[in-house]
């Protein structure tokens, strides 16, 4: 089964998360068929951009907490799946394709990551966003802790990293985080209709813009994925993370 699909509609690119039944959660299958759908549209000559989705009740529910023995397994599992996921960022942030997500019921953890990484974002009013990592032992990815202080400043950063406390779609646009709320039906069709507008602005012009707002300007940020990165390895080796994630799955059962 791929877990992430590609479609092209006009010029348009749709990348949809394709694991419905676990809620698109984070695997390693998942993120290997994400980077190829992305690394796909990025260079496709005929997309002009990007629209990110994800196929269910969900955008994504986050790392899947049933993989964590196997992504914890060893040394270069763990370097493996960190990567891996930091390289969906870099996809989404350091292509030449502006990238618009469609974003709906829960985003979590890496999920809200992505939310975080796209240039425009199209949420429905079911969308829920928050971070579970500082609960239960992991670390956040994807840029955030550059990302977050530069649009909410430190101490709203702190709050919403640590206490992983949840957001709506209303809470996201009151924080400058999503660009437009509308419902779950119309989410889709909005967000390609934007697409499709963002694709009849010059190539040249938009790659050039999106190059120094991601990498030119903000050289901070691929500093922080590496950071990130290294802490994110450090905390999936440590033995309270997997004694607290025991615990929440045990709980949920």
């Amino acid at each position: 089964m791929n877990y992430a699909e590609i479609k092209t509609v006009g010029q348009v690119s749709l990348v949809t998360l394709n694991r419905p039944q676990r809620l698109n959660a984070i695997g390693g299958e998942l993120l290997v068929d994400l980077h190829a759908a992305l690394a796909q549209a990025q260079v496709d000559p005929n997309t002009g951009c990007i629209v990110l989705t994800g196929a269910g009740r969900a955008f994504c529910a986050g790392d899947d907490l049933k993989e964590f023995d196997q992504q914890s397994e060893t040394p270069a599992a763990i370097a493996l799946h960190c990567e891996r996921i930091q390289q969906i960022t870099r996809d989404i942030m350091f292509g030449p394709k502006l990238v618009i997500g469609a974003v709906h019921g829960y985003a979590v953890g890496g999920g809200f990551e992505w939310v975080l990484n796209c240039d425009m974002v199209v949420a429905a009013d079911t969308l829920v966003c928050f971070f579970p990592e500082m609960a239960l032992g992991h670390f956040v990815t994807g840029g955030v802790t550059h990302l977050l202080p530069q649009a909410l400043g430190h101490q709203r950063t702190m709050e919403l990293i640590v206490l992983g406390a949840h957001h709506s779609a209303a809470d996201l646009q009151r924080l400058g985080l999503v660009n437009r709320v509308t419902t779950q039906e119309a989410m889709l069709p909005m967000a390609m209709e934007l697409a499709a507008q963002v694709a009849t602005r010059s190539r040249g012009a938009t790659t050039r813009l999106k190059r120094l707002l991601t990498t030119q300007l903000q050289t901070q940020l691929e500093k922080a994925l590496d950071l990130e990165n290294q802490a994110a390895m450090a905390c999936f080796a440590d033995p309270e993370t997997a004694q607290r994630i025991a615990r929440f799955t045990e709980q949920r059962l």
